[in-house]
């Protein structure tokens, strides 16, 4: 199991947590709407490290990027392997063959 797996089981164990005892478990209360502003927020901050060209600040932040897309997912019920699933089904598509079909 990678690390990644076990994050998104960890999510989705904090969906049931008291959001008093979780950032997760907190933040997911809020609703998806939050969930995904949250996102948004750390996506900018990634972008944000990758414009300035610091390594390290990139890899932190594209780690926070994960994991709140994560919690975003969860929010709205769809999992990882909802993901990698469709990941699967593009795999070997041309990225221009594959928006042209969309």
């Amino acid at each position: 199991m990678s690390a990644l797996d076990r994050l998104s089981e960890t999510i989705l164990a904090r969906k049931s947590a008291d959001p008093e005892s979780s950032w997760t478990a907190k933040l997911l209360a809020k609703g998806p709407e939050k969930c995904a502003e949250k996102f948004g927020e750390e996506a900018i901050e990634a972008i944000i490290e990758a414009v300035k060209g610091d390594r390290g600040k990139l890899t932190s932040e594209a780690a926070d990027v994960i994991y709140h897309l994560l919690v975003m997912l969860a929010s709205r019920d769809v999992s990882l392997g909802d993901v990698l699933a469709e990941l699967e089904r593009r795999e070997g598509v041309s990225g221009i063959a594959e928006k042209a079909a969309r």
